[in-house]
């Protein structure tokens, strides 16, 4: 039995399973993604969690893929990985600012961000189960 642990498959599963519920949940509840925001920009302590959170995961998410070029998989969730370490760290510098910029976003466009979301949640967990299955993509 192979005791090796697939970080790839299981990072891409349930960060595809986090984007798919979570979008679904915003298109349940219309506003609630507005309303998330308008909370984390109005608290300096919600501002600090939510940067550092998303700085742990991005990180965890960044180490445990490496540039496999070979692997599209592992390619695409180092860069994601990558990418919610950049946001993190603008969110807890510059919350006020980047709070704005998608308040902006949400108020015109909630549904196609929601439906965006639940499509690359559902390319992501896809990816991963077929790694998870040997077959990467």
């Amino acid at each position: 039995m192979n005791g090796a642990v697939d970080f790839t498959g299981w990072s891409g599963l349930l960060l595809g399973l986090a984007a798919v519920f979570a979008g679904i949940g915003a298109l349940r509840k219309p506003g609630i993604w507005r309303t998330m925001i308008e909370e984390v920009e109005s608290s300096p302590t919600a501002q600090f969690v939510c940067g550092m959170l998303e700085l742990l995961v991005g990180t965890i998410v960044y180490l445990a893929n490496p540039w496999l070029p070979g692997d599209i998989l592992s390619c695409a969730l180092k860069a994601l990985g990558g990418l919610m370490m950049a946001e993190a760290l603008v969110i807890l510098a510059f919350c006020d600012i980047y709070t704005q910029i998608w308040l902006k976003n949400l108020g015109a466009m909630h549904r196609g961000w929601a439906g965006f979301t639940v499509l690359v949640g559902a390319a992501l967990t896809i990816a991963g189960g077929l790694h998870l299955a040997g077959m990467p993509i």
